[in-house]
């Protein structure tokens, strides 16, 4: 029970995001402007400011990138399997494959903070640095015949990298951050989780693509329910602590990122079922992420 009653109150924002939006009539330029507020500067504020205040050494953060990195790669090639499998559309496939092994980033530092702190959100920052870049070249390479794009360039122009990089600077060098500076990344990045969770619970859509539903199916299956199992492995074969291991699961466990509708519909994809699919997730995942904490609580202690 007191794993599940950490999961409720970010389900009540985001709840309410959806309440501000469809019936207090909230327009969807707020959500947008706000949106592009929280990723362009309140986030990136968090992971400077988590990374940079907690001591990491390089081995912790290679086994980090290591894990990133094969998690990623698991759920992109599990995600391809459905093509012999399930013979979708390619458009659709293409569009959906991002959401099993894209996370939603504002739940996931929202419930590593209430399991371990700063600590552990310090890890889900490292963890959410690393994999950010790997999970968008990966989602722009299955997009790009749809419409060119510079996969490079969009990795070095994305300011979650450029956050992270600067807050492993900070730590591995000893430097820090200046007091005041500190407390200003502080506040800025306390406000970037509630935000974004309202901008996940305006952007949610359960209505349409029937068409796709098989495919969808497979998706969320591998987001919600294989991926953590990947996790589990991935932690025990590089001997993660009880702590990383955790919080690595939790990640594994989050529901699809929001943000993959906006590269689908930006890169000629099939935004409708994307939408689809972050939208079904992030419902399920009301009942998928307790029981993976469950799991992983039960492992590690």
């Amino acid at each position: 029970m007191h794993v599940a009653l950490l999961v409720i109150p970010d389900c009540l924002i985001v709840a309410l995001g959806w309440v501000l939006l469809h019936k207090l009539k909230f327009s969807r330029e707020f959500f947008t402007n706000t949106e592009r507020l929280v990723y362009y500067i309140l986030f990136p504020a968090l992971l400077i400011q988590s990374i940079s205040s907690t001591p990491i050494s390089a081995g912790s953060a290679g086994r980090l990138l290591a894990v990133s990195l094969l998690l990623c790669l698991a759920g992109y090639l599990a995600a391809w399997l459905a093509r012999p499998l399930l013979k979708p559309r390619p458009i659709a496939l293409a569009s959906l494959a991002q959401c099993a092994y894209r996370f939603n980033t504002y739940i996931g530092f929202s419930l590593s903070a209430a399991l371990a702190g700063s600590e552990g959100q310090a890890i889900m920052a490292v963890i959410v640095g690393f994999s950010v870049p790997i999970a968008n070249i990966l989602a722009v390479k299955s997009l790009a015949r749809f419409q060119g794009a510079n996969v490079w360039l969009e990795i070095l122009k994305n300011p979650l990298v450029l956050a992270t990089l600067t807050g492993l600077l900070l730590s591995f060098s000893g430097l820090g951050l200046e007091h005041t500076l500190a407390v200003t990344l502080s506040k800025l990045g306390n406000s970037s989780i509630p935000l974004g969770l309202l901008c996940v619970g305006a952007s949610l859509s359960l209505g349409g693509a029937s068409q796709d539903r098989g495919v969808i199916t497979w998706i969320l299956a591998i987001r919600l329910m294989i991926m953590p199992v990947f996790a589990l492995a991935l932690a025990l074969g590089l001997s993660l602590s009880p702590l990383e291991t955790h919080i690595l699961v939790l990640f594994a466990a989050l529901p699809p990122a929001s943000a993959a509708y906006i590269l689908a519909a930006r890169m000629g994809g099939d935004g409708r079922c994307v939408a689809t699919a972050v939208s079904a997730g992030t419902v399920l995942s009301v009942l998928t992420i307790p029981f993976w904490l469950f799991i992983g609580e039960k492992l590690v202690n």
